[in-house]
């Protein structure tokens, strides 16, 4: 999957970090079990690490992601890679939303120009057309490096692209839910479309929402809107895959399941951007790096897999 005519932001980037947690109360529960403190630790973890790319937007906790994430980078003197999203509310109709949007980022983030710009969702009315001619306007004004898109099916990520060939651009990256539970992105043509286009796959969910830790069972399921997604006859199932990942795992140094998981995206040429609240998630998200399964190992995960999939946003021929 991996491409050699990516944009150069991502040379040399295997893994991410996505911020998310950091400052959401309402999903994550921010400030209940971990703090601002916690989150301060995960970042110097993951920079002590070499982690340099880290995936925020607007919508999270409400501008405070960004806000934390920009109190972090006051102190940095090596370069970040940083990237943040807009979210298309059916409402922002005017054509000067997005720079407005993009403005309020940057001044919570504390830079002149962000590395990575995406759209959120594509939500109607505005099409993906119109919201990439406005992406034009901000790179025209040095205030983004790369444009990215999220949540695009096949036919949305091509007119996106397309639009950006017109002016002289490309469409630089689409961030989607993508891990070993989630592979339909594979079938709908859009990995293909991004691997001959050299547009860079970011993963999020990349753990399938900590399912693929293997901490979760059907004595032990997940709480909250997770329950509904993992079922408890669903994670029955789910026990050879994960028994395969951890005895994978073992014949790698002593990789736990999540490395595994982490190690598959990175190894289809995907950037996962897992979640981070500590210093201790940090650094079992840096232990996915540095190593690679073996071929026999991927197609074993992949044929456990195959029954197992759970699709997120994106559905195939939507």
């Amino acid at each position: 999957m991996e491409s050699n005519n990516q944009h150069p932001i991502f040379k040399g980037i295997e893994l991410g970090i996505g911020t998310w947690s950091w400052g959401d109360r309402l999903v994550w529960g921010f400030g209940k079990g971990y703090d601002e403190t916690d989150v301060r630790q995960a970042f110097y973890e993951s920079i002590a690490g070499g982690v340099r790319f880290f995936d925020t937007a607007e919508v999270y906790g409400q501008g405070k992601s960004e806000s934390i994430l920009g109190d972090l980078m006051k102190d940095m003197h090596d370069s970040l890679i940083i990237a943040t999203k807009m979210m298309p509310y059916p409402w922002r109709l005017d054509k000067n939303a997005l720079k407005r949007a993009l403005k309020r980022s940057l001044q919570r983030l504390g830079k002149q120009s962000v590395e990575l710009y995406q759209m959120h969702l594509p939500l109607p009315p505005i099409s993906p057309e119109k919201w990439m001619s406005r992406m034009v306007e901000v790179h025209a004004e040095g205030l983004i490096d790369a444009i990215g898109v999220s949540n695009y099916d096949l036919k949305q990520t091509i007119a996106a692209h397309e639009t950006l060939k017109k002016f002289g651009l490309r469409l630089a990256a689409n961030q989607v839910e993508y891990h070993l539970l989630d592979r339909h992105i594979e079938s709908c043509g859009l990995v293909d479309y991004c691997r001959e286009e050299g547009i860079k796959i970011i993963a999020y969910s990349p753990l399938a929402l900590g399912v693929l830790t293997g901490k979760y069972t059907a004595q032990n399921p997940p709480g909250g809107t997770r329950a509904a997604r993992f079922s408890r006859n669903y994670l029955d199932r789910l026990q050879p895959l994960l028994k395969a990942m951890a005895r994978i795992g073992n014949e790698h140094n002593g990789k736990s399941t999540a490395q595994v998981a982490l190690n598959w995206v990175i190894q289809k040429g995907a950037l996962p951007i897992p979640g981070a609240k500590n210093a201790n998630q940090a650094a079992q998200n840096l232990g996915a790096t540095g190593w690679q399964l073996k071929a026999d190992e991927m197609d074993l995960l992949e044929d456990l897999s195959k029954n197992l999939q759970r699709s997120g946003w994106i559905k195939e021929g939507r």
